[in-house]
């Protein structure tokens, strides 16, 4: 996986609808296009160690930093909504000049995803889910998360260091993971103090059980290719989330990663890349 500090210089800012995002594309340019939507509290650089696989599979692969994550801007004050992290991705997708993709979503951007297909299901080509949300009565947030989402939220935002993030990460993550890339995450966190945002990133809690019907019936009337990439020892959206998505999209494929939790893409990125190319391609 590679280090922050490359991925960072791998990729470029762009200015989208008036925010200054972090963006970057990889894989051959004619490649079938396929976007990557991360997870909060971190950044694309998440996927850093499945973007490779994607694109020596042929993939033109796009990746971002939503408004308020990693080296995007990260306005104080600011109320973040996934319907505006929406329209941030559709500008990245005018920006680049990209009218149809595979749409591949894990954790905060699952929302982000829903939110897109409910608004055209058209322009996604193929959906891939990995561990996140996607019916809100079932997901199961952890305890500093419902601290940071509520009244004491921006107190605690202010006393968030990087072991109190890597013990909450170890909490989640099913399979060992090395200090290295813990390291990493909380520097994308921590970029522009971006740890002070939480609470207000938090607020997608709200906007998910705002929007469940409409969401969900985003995610159950999608008429294309569908593929779930799952870590069930993931104790917020893990085992639990798989049992409903088999009773109520019996016909979508599911890779099951036996012994992974929360982050797929980080704790099994070999196996998650295959899944994803042979789906994608």
């Amino acid at each position: 996986m590679a280090a922050l500090d490359a991925w960072i210089e791998g990729g470029s800012r762009l200015t989208v609808r008036g925010r200054t995002l972090f963006v970057r594309q990889d894989g051959p340019a004619e490649g079938p296009p396929v976007t990557l939507v991360h997870g909060f509290p971190t950044s694309s650089h998440d996927w850093a160690g499945v973007v490779p696989l994607l694109a020596e599979a042929g993939l033109r692969v796009t990746t971002f930093d939503l408004l308020g994550f990693g080296h995007s801007d990260k306005p104080r004050g600011h109320a973040f909504s996934i319907e505006e992290q929406a329209d941030l991705a559709q500008g990245v997708w005018e920006r680049l000049g990209i009218a149809e993709t595979a749409l591949v979503a894990h954790d905060y951007g699952v929302s982000v995803a829903q939110e897109l297909l409910a608004r055209d299901q058209a322009r996604i080509a193929r959906m891939a889910w990995m561990n996140g949300g996607l019916y809100p009565d079932l997901h199961r947030p952890l305890l500093i998360q419902k601290l940071l989402h509520g009244r004491l939220g921006p107190l605690l935002a202010r006393v968030t260091t990087q072991a109190r993030l890597t013990s909450s990460m170890r909490k989640i993550l099913g399979r060992p993971v090395p200090d290295a890339v813990l390291a990493d995450m909380w520097a994308s966190v921590a970029h522009d103090n971006g740890q002070l945002l939480a609470p207000r990133l938090l607020k997608y809690i709200d906007d998910r059980r705002r929007n469940a019907s409409r969401w969900t019936a985003s995610l159950e009337g999608y008429p294309g290719p569908t593929l779930f990439v799952w870590g069930p020892a993931d104790p917020i959206s893990g085992a639990h989330v798989l049992e409903r998505i088999r009773e109520r999209l019996p016909e979508a494929a599911i890779e099951e990663l036996p012994g992974v939790g929360h982050y797929p893409q980080v704790e099994a990125p070999a196996e998650t890349g295959r899944a994803l190319a042979g789906f994608l391609r």
